[in-house]
């Protein structure tokens, strides 16, 4: 009968002494090492299957130099819009064999590079989304995290494939639909400092001021979430605004939420937009009109993009860029019109 270890499992030396072989010998045919003698990976084979013997995992990952694990580092899981990011990755690594290893920094900055160093550490390559650490940190941390996939950053570092969604055109033409519906006072509830996208959605409205110097943009402090646009009623209201850009959907339906509690009507009395067309967009009460980006395939494309780097495979145009829809729903209508004085 065989000897277990100490630990009470039955291990390489176990099945090296069952066998008659070196440690080296078990190791090398468990790993699928085809150098070893067809002959003895046969009797190595048949002891293991005799004593019921199961290769350790972590042991193998260290061997093979390998573990068949991505991880993914997101600013708040919470949000639907990493959500589907990170059902899109997943499913296309499952196809190949990998599982995620997921970390949430919950928008707190400081926490990134530490969770990204973990992270890879613990995988074979890692994906960064939407991360909120200064281009500085990035640039830095960067090399070291290799294999690596950016979403909606990028960075100067050779070899490191960016996914961007074009957040600037879209709040454009957004920014369009309203003042095409007669809207000369818009408001934006602007994301977290820290974020990226904000800031490229901020450029695009700067562009857009360039070219419509008669319309009225009033940038307003937010958020990334439901409570955001909830808490913003009072300084949209103050605005003046009748046509607001929501940072995203989230805090769109939070304010749309806030502002049904006032009485106020959308969009009748203001009309409410967000970006990035989760879920529940087209089920909200009126249905969002926002700006769909092409969520899940962007989680799709970055396994890709990963795989390539991981399996050292030449491929052309890593990367890509990706335009916003404007998907027009009932939240957006024509401006009010403004009261005019009657005489009796």
């Amino acid at each position: 009968m065989a000897r277990k270890s100490a630990t009470g499992r039955i291990g390489i030396a176990d099945v090296a002494v069952k066998a008659g072989v070196s440690h080296a010998t078990v190791s090398r045919v468990m790993n699928g090492n085809f150098t070893v003698d067809p002959d003895i990976a046969a009797r190595v084979r048949a002891a293991a299957v005799e004593l019921k013997y199961q290769p350790n995992p972590v042991g193998r990952s260290l061997a093979l130099g390998k573990t068949d694990t991505i991880g993914i580092v997101v600013p708040d899981l919470a949000n639907p819009t990493f959500q589907a990011i990170l059902r899109g990755l997943s499913r296309a690594a499952a196809e190949d064999g990998y599982r995620v290893l997921i970390a949430d920094s919950f928008e707190v900055s400081s926490e990134e590079a530490i969770l990204a160093g973990e992270a890879r550490r613990r995988c074979d390559g890692l994906v960064l989304c939407a991360p909120r650490m200064s281009d500085a940190e990035l640039e830095e941390i960067a090399p070291s995290l290799h294999p690596l996939v950016l979403i909606n950053r990028t960075t100067a570092a050779a070899g490191i494939p960016s996914l961007v969604v074009d957040y600037g055109q879209g709040v454009q033409d957004l920014a369009e639909h309203l003042v095409g519906l007669g809207h000369t006072r818009l408001a934006f509830l602007a994301g977290p400092a820290g974020s990226a996208s904000n800031g490229l959605r901020l450029e695009g409205l700067e562009a857009f001021k360039a070219r419509h110097p008669q319309v009225d943009v009033t940038m307003l402090d937010g958020g990334s979430d439901f409570d955001t646009g909830h808490g913003a009623v009072d300084s949209v209201l103050a605005s003046g605004a009748t046509g607001i850009l929501a940072f995203n959907d989230l805090v769109a339906m939070g304010l749309m939420s806030g502002l049904h509690e006032r009485g106020v009507d959308v969009p009748g009395d203001i009309s409410v937009t967000g970006f990035d067309d989760i879920p529940f967009a087209r089920y909200t009460t009126p249905t969002l009109t926002t700006a769909a980006v092409p969520i899940a395939e962007l989680g799709g494309q970055a396994w890709r993009e990963l795989r390539a780097l991981i399996r050292k495979e030449d491929h052309d145009a890593p990367g890509g860029r990706y335009q916003p829809r404007l998907e027009i729903r009932a939240s957006s209508g024509p401006a009010k019109a403004p009261r005019t004085a009657t005489h009796g």
